[in-house]
């Protein structure tokens, strides 16, 4: 039977090494550095002949520089003989580019499954899609696993005296509905209008949360900027607590002193993205433990359908 073998990107060099030590393995050698001119180079050191890879890449911050690395690590291994080739993307990226939200503009999330999947690839896995439908981009079988996998039994050691879920907005309402079912809590959703990108509105709370421990979560926390106008409004609506559980950490541009300077009492997130720097309000959870049960599921040939059962 085929070996399989664990390959880190650099941009999920930590992520990576601690699948591999659930697993007892260690990251297969991979040279990964640049040419003069700025061009990826990667030499695979040993022989791949036969084994199964999974390559671990979020493609986060620097976007393309990380999804260029991934392609081309695909490539080397696709041209070493290498048996299937997985690639596990924690954070999948240009996931919010999945529609035509305005006239002459691209579905970059397409573009890029086009990209992964002729690239060589056999199977993706990944977390918390921005839309779940993106799994229908592919045409090669895609593992779909869910954040709601790490946050639930961190909410409910959370112990919190009257807790209910929130959804940010509309759009979130059924990964909230996932949460709101999974740990038996009453749900209520902040109604907002994004006039701008990167901008948003608080318009309305639809739910009673006076005197409640409010849980949001989502996929993405970005600029912050839904998150921190949600809490303001929750807390001005008598919320007792606002706690806010999203997946993947971008954290770009204001975000931190957003959170700084906001209402939100608490920040968790997954460590798909490396946190930049520290920070008093953000709390980092581990997706490994799932990647890793699922990485063993895989090359088993057994079903993750299992993983589902507590959420």
């Amino acid at each position: 039977m085929a070996r399989y073998k664990i390959v880190a990107g650099t941009a999920s060099l930590k992520f990576a090494n601690d699948v591999a030590t659930i697993l007892n393995k260690k990251v297969e050698d991979v040279k990964i550095g640049t040419f003069s001119d700025g061009e990826i180079d990667v030499n695979i050191i040993n022989s791949v002949r036969g084994d199964d890879i999974f390559i671990i890449q979020s493609t986060c911050s620097p976007t393309n520089d990380n999804l260029m690395e991934l392609l081309i690590l695909v490539d080397a291994f696709k041209r070493s003989s290498a048996g299937e080739i997985t690639v596990v993307l924690p954070y999948f990226g240009y996931a919010r580019q999945d529609r035509k939200a305005a006239p002459r503009v691209p579905i970059t999330a397409k573009l890029v499954a086009d990209m992964i999947e002729k690239s060589g690839v056999d199977r993706v896995v990944t977390i918390d899609l921005h839309a779940a439908q993106i799994q229908g981009f592919f045409n090669i079988p895609v593992d779909h696993l869910l954040g709601s996998m790490v946050f639930v039994n961190y909410i409910k050691n959370l112990n919190l005296k009257n807790p209910i879920i929130a959804s940010p907005d509309v759009g979130g309402v059924a990964r909230a509905r996932t949460y709101a079912k999974a740990l038996n809590y009453d749900l209520v959703i902040v109604d907002k209008n994004r006039d701008k990108k990167n901008k948003s509105e608080v318009m309305n709370i639809i739910g009673d949360i006076k005197n409640k421990d409010i849980i949001m979560v989502d996929d993405i926390v970005d600029t912050a900027g839904t998150l921190t106008n949600a809490a303001l409004a929750l807390k001005k609506d008598g919320a007792n607590s606002v706690l806010a559980c999203c997946t993947h950490g971008v954290l770009s541009g204001p975000a931190l002193d957003r959170l700084e300077n906001s209402s939100l009492d608490r920040l968790a997130i997954t460590d798909t993205i490396p946190l930049s720097k520290p920070h008093d309000k953000i709390v980092v959870l581990s997706a490994t433990n799932i990647i890793a049960q699922t990485i063993d599921k895989i090359y088993n040939k057994e079903s993750i359908n299992t993983m589902f059962d507590n959420i």
